[in-house]
């Protein structure tokens, strides 16, 4: 389907997972748009070969004019924070920017879309199993206002789907970890701290890690050969947070952390981090949210990619690795 010089347009393409989507389109011969707001960083573009639209998701005139003459949508954007001084900056960029660039991508006629949600809006498993896309949560369900943002812009993309004949296809990626994860992401400086010695201890959680080049390699495989209205999760090994620790201390010559913490008498810290955060503007190290997400082992298959998309991801240790060499290289990491 997708063929050389085909014109797609490619929000938040100056982020992580935006930025791997755009160079895997660029690698296929794509002739790649990239929205860029005004203020963003233009660094993940650089030495990618793409045209640069300024504009905003939430701005419907910039939407338009970047989708002039576009044959495919691929909309990464989304503000991904776990706290932020007001929440309801997350859903203006997550529900609201969603919103008018799907009725922007269906004003211009827009032949397929792939919208980049989340598994965040899927439940958590209550024991350390994994869960599929059927574990769908609903509108106003989810811990936090990202979790919530990102629940309430899927269903909003399905009922396009359903009502307006949107022809979008979701996907789901689940950690990705990898190179040019500038700002970092929360996983991602995670990944950077424990390199740095700085998490010695841990509380019994699970995550699932994935290289963000095989998240960008399902998006492409979505426009190809997902279907109109299903959803995909595109992840990768299913990790407790103590495996993880010791893969990052093995692979930077650290011992691995053993001390053990419960999450309850950590909530009044979090309470107090959140209080200085409010007043300095800088995200706080440890929120309530994160920890009412650590109760839970959040660990997802991605069979139904596998499947239907030709989908495959590679070990994490790799993953892992091209993240800790890229922030040695950007300097994040000495």
């Amino acid at each position: 389907m997708l063929q050389p010089g085909d014109s797609i347009l490619v929000t938040g393409a100056t982020g992580f997972v935006g930025s791997a989507v755009l160079r895997a389109l660029a690698a296929r011969g794509a002739r790649v748009r990239a929205l860029a707001r005004p203020t963003s960083p233009r660094l993940n573009l650089e030495g990618a070969a793409c045209e640069v639209m300024v504009g905003d998701m939430t701005d419907a005139g910039s939407m338009a004019t970047a989708l002039q003459g576009v044959r495919y949508l691929f909309h990464v954007a989304a503000d991904y924070r776990l706290w932020a001084r007001d929440p309801g900056e997350l859903r203006r960029a997550n529900v609201e920017g969603t919103r008018i660039t799907m009725e922007a991508a269906l004003a211009a006629g827009v032949e397929r879309v792939v919208y980049t949600s989340s598994v965040a809006t899927l439940r958590a498993p209550d024991t350390p199993k994994f869960v599929d896309e059927t574990a769908m949560l609903a509108d106003g369900e989810g811990v936090g206002a990202y979790k919530q943002s990102k629940v309430a812009a899927e269903r909003l993309v399905e009922q396009l789907v359903a009502d307006r004949g949107l022809p979008a296809v979701i996907v789901n990626p689940s950690t990705p970890i990898g190179p040019r994860d500038i700002k970092p992401t929360p996983t991602g400086r995670m990944v950077l701290e424990a390199a740095q010695g700085k998490i010695p201890a841990f509380v019994d959680t699970g995550l699932n890690l994935v290289h963000v080049e095989d998240v960008a390699d399902g998006h492409l495989q979505a426009l190809e050969n997902g279907r109109i209205g299903e959803r995909y999760i595109l992840g990768g090994k299913d990790l407790t947070l103590r495996e993880m620790l010791a893969d990052i201390a093995a692979l930077t010559g650290r011992k691995a952390p053993t001390l053990a913490l419960a999450r309850a008498p950590l909530y009044p810290l979090a309470f107090v981090a959140e209080g200085i955060a409010q007043i300095t503007g800088k995200a706080p190290m440890l929120t309530r949210d994160a920890l009412d997400m650590a109760a839970h082992h959040m660990f997802f298959t991605s069979a139904k990619a596998e499947r239907e998309l030709g989908y495959r991801a590679r070990p994490h240790t790799e993953a892992l690795a091209d993240a800790l060499a890229w922030f040695r290289e950007a300097g994040y990491l000495k």
